[in-house]
């Protein structure tokens, strides 16, 4: 499936993007205040997307020939609805290119891929200071889970558990 507008076009990554990939990567981190938690490499990338066992999709956004955005998703599951579910992992837009509907098209195209596979729901999350985004979102009619709490194990405490009896 491709989305395209006469100003903005959305395709699925191929393994020649992995280098405009990573580099959404670095700059969503940086804008999250996060940049110097990314470990991410090309090699890591591309096993990961396009190697035997692929644990996500991209998305990558255009306007013009000009890379402006990505997506990265991938499949959940809900027991209760005994159905697989869609999770947005990343969305972002370079700043330059913000206000031009192109993260709502993401969404939409999403929700159409989530909508074809037969997909339960459609989720993701937001850092709770991210205001524009939150804002956003609800104006597409999402709503925050505020009943639950996400929960990370990662580094030494991963490691810990993984080695545990």
């Amino acid at each position: 499936m491709a989305y395209a507008d006469p100003e903005f076009t959305i395709r699925r990554a191929a393994v020649a993007d992995v280098a405009l990939v990573l580099r959404f990567v670095r700059e969503l981190a940086e804008y999250e205040r996060l940049g110097q938690v990314v470990a991410a490499t090309e090699e890591s990338l591309r096993e990961a997307l396009f190697g035997a066992q692929p644990g996500a999709e991209v998305l990558l956004g255009f306007e013009g020939d000009t890379a402006v955005g990505f997506a990265v998703y991938f499949h959940s599951f809900s027991t209760f609805l005994g159905r697989r579910g869609l999770w947005l992992e990343d969305i972002y837009v370079a700043p330059p290119y913000r206000r031009r509907g192109y993260g709502r098209q993401f969404l939409t195209y999403l929700a159409r891929v989530a909508h074809e596979r037969g997909c339960g729901r459609f989720e993701w999350a937001a850092l709770d200071w991210n205001t524009p985004a939150t804002s956003f979102y609800r104006s597409l009619g999402a709503v925050p889970l505020d009943d639950w709490t996400v929960y990370r194990i990662a580094g030494d405490a991963l490691e810990r558990l993984a080695r545990a009896p």
